[in-house]
């Protein structure tokens, strides 16, 4: 039966690339297709909080708020080592320094600022700005550190600031674990046959992807919000793990971690169905 199903994804090279070929009718959904909608990871996590998609990628800690009506997917997201996001500051600024000062985050439920929470070391006020807003906001003076996400992690330095703390490597000298920062949340009322095409179909995308890194280069670039290819290349690279094609034990033991502490700084519990759509 032919069904049209929203998706929700970031326009981030590793979203653009892991999803090209489905998007773009590459890969055989027995019949249904995909509504998409490009937006950034925040307004997705709001989106999501709304259930307003059927498919939609999500801050692993934005998912502690909605998993009574989503479940995760085991592939499709941003799970590894050493791609954690980055709290970055002018030169002259210390770690000392910042504990009561403003600093940008990319959104209050997203997983940079839940880790940020997890560290202990911040107390101050912490506007939200879109992601790629954070740098400027920094450079100009405008908060006293940032934490930076996607492609900033590439090009901080070359507006003239400095890393204090590596959040991604805190988590996982503190955990052991690799660090979860975005999932695929499919809607439970699609049943778990609908959730198990989607994630087929979204492995054989990237699979595509892998083979056939030409067919999805243009749509990539024409989304990326750093034009350098290096800077794209590098960012599909850290960002797409094999765990984006199957989380395993491993990357499920780190989503639940996160999500367990998300759960504790919210004041909530997890719900007792299972996180997970096997598929």
């Amino acid at each position: 039966m032919m069904r049209a199903l929203s998706l929700g994804i970031s326009p981030c090279p590793n979203d653009t690339y892991i999803f090209e070929a489905l998007v773009h009718g590459r890969i055989d959904m027995g019949g249904s297709t995909f509504d998409t909608c490009l937006e950034d990871v925040e307004t997705l996590n709001a989106r999501a909080g709304r259930g307003e998609y059927d498919v939609v990628k999500i801050s692993v800690a934005a998912a502690v708020r909605f998993l009574d009506k989503y479940a995760l997917l085991p592939c499709g997201g941003a799970l590894g080592r050493g791609c954690g996001p980055l709290l970055v500051a002018r030169p002259g600024v210390r770690l000392e320094d910042f504990a009561d000062a403003p600093v940008a985050i990319p959104g209050r439920l997203t997983t940079a600022h839940l880790l940020l929470e997890l560290t202990g070391l911040h107390h101050g006020p912490r506007p939200v700005l879109r992601y790629d807003e954070v740098i400027p906001a920094v450079a100009e003076g405008k908060v006293a550190a940032g934490v930076v996400i996607h492609e900033g992690r590439f090009t901080y330095e070359a507006h003239g600031l400095r890393k204090l703390l590596d959040l991604g490597e805190w988590w996982e000298r503190d955990t052991g674990l690799p660090i979860p920062l975005g999932a695929i949340a499919v809607r439970r009322s699609l049943g778990s046959d609908i959730a198990r095409q989607v994630a087929e179909a979204i492995r054989a995308s990237l699979i595509h992807a892998r083979l056939h890194p030409e067919d999805a280069w243009p749509w990539i670039t024409s989304h990326a919000q750093e034009l350098s290819p290096e800077v794209i290349r590098a960012h599909i690279e850290m960002f797409v793990t094999d765990f984006s094609l199957d989380l395993r034990e491993e990357g499920k033991a780190a989503v639940t971690r996160l999500l367990e502490a998300a759960a504790r700084v919210e004041g909530t519990r997890l719900p007792e169905s299972d996180m997970f759509n096997e598929a």
